[in-house]
């Protein structure tokens, strides 16, 4: 504040639906232990093939795990986690809508989700009404961090490449070289 008094604390979008995606692979794990704990094969069996259908994109899913989300509702007696993937949704959808329509949405998220009887989302609700006003900027000013990510990984995907250099100028200078923009042509063969 003192050395940025107009600065504006915002989050990224990506990371708004990982604290989501977090709590929902947690419901999924607590149902399952709970299944076996009881015996109940189907259920179990059930709850490993949603792993990672209730963690995609709906759009971006594969046949069986289609088939495997639309089975999810009778999963478990209470529906707990068809309703937390419904949550996962719907808080994953009012980050791209306009900024007024987004502020009632959220609201009324924070309202199921608090009301959810579902441990892990009731505590993930809190942590969003804590945050709502960075939730509702990032939302307002359409930041993003992804082209950061991307830099961040093209430099950890470099520092692997550059396993066995010997001096750690060496690793700079690939680091540079990969990420710095330069475009270094090798002239074209003569014959």
């Amino acid at each position: 504040r003192e050395w940025c008094p107009d600065a504006q604390r915002v989050l990224d979008g990506f990371h708004i639906v990982s604290w989501m995606s977090d709590a929902l692979d947690q419901v999924r794990k607590r149902l399952w232990n709970q299944a076996r704990r009881e015996g109940d094969e189907e259920t179990t069996k059930r709850m490993r093939g949603v792993r990672y259908a209730v963690l995609k994109n709906p759009d971006h899913l594969t046949g069986r795990q289609d088939e495997s989300l639309t089975a999810l509702g009778n999963t478990d007696p209470r529906g707990q986690l068809y309703r937390a993937w419904r949550l996962k949704e719907l808080l994953r959808n009012l980050l791209r809508h306009p900024i007024e329509q987004a502020r009632g949405e959220l609201k009324h998220w924070v309202f199921w989700a608090s009301h959810s009887r579902i441990p892990e989302i009731v505590e993930l609700s809190r942590k969003i009404r804590r945050r709502r006003p960075d939730i509702l900027r990032t939302i307002e000013l359409g930041y993003s961090n992804a082209r950061l990510e991307a830099f961040n990984n093209r430099i950890k995907v470099t520092i692997r490449m550059a396993y066995g250099f010997h001096h750690v100028n060496n690793l700079i200078s690939f680091v540079m070289l990969r990420c710095g923009g330069l475009d270094i042509r090798l002239p074209e063969p003569t014959n």
